[in-house]
């Protein structure tokens, strides 16, 4: 009985508090998963720190990350139309800074997690390649 009431005495907590987050919490989760889902229009501008000249600008549908095989890189593809994409490779140094802003405003709700399902992606597409390479 002492083993369930401290092993109770510790998951109540955790549940409690496991829904706990705040509001903007909840939103950023939930734009996040909309800029994902090519739905945020972004312009993203990086700029040279010594000379103030703008060194690349992109505006478009686009997801935004950081390069986690190249650090201080970033990763960014747009959606370009409705089956076209492109994505672009920023280097970053020392005197290069950029900014990424939100153009238009997206209905995000407060009160629930956005789950995406997508069932095309559990069934691959298999390109098949034959001959001599």
């Amino acid at each position: 009985m002492k083993k369930f009431l401290a092993i109770l005495a510790v998951t109540c907590p955790l549940v409690v508090f496991a829904g706990c987050e705040s509001d903007a919490d909840k939103v950023n989760e939930n734009l996040g998963k909309a800029a994902e889902q090519f739905e945020i229009q972004r312009h993203i501008i990086g700029i040279n720190g010594i000379t103030d000249k703008v060194l690349f600008d992109i505006v478009g549908r686009c997801s935004l990350e950081e390069n986690a095989a190249l650090p201080r890189n970033l990763e960014v593809i747009c959606k370009d139309g409705p089956h076209e994409y492109s994505k672009h490779f920023v280097g970053l140094s020392d005197n290069v800074s950029w900014i990424s802003t939100q153009i238009e405003g997206v209905d995000a709700s407060v009160y629930h997690t956005r789950i995406i399902l997508k069932p095309e992606n559990i069934v691959p597409n298999f390109d098949l390649v034959t001959g001599d390479h």
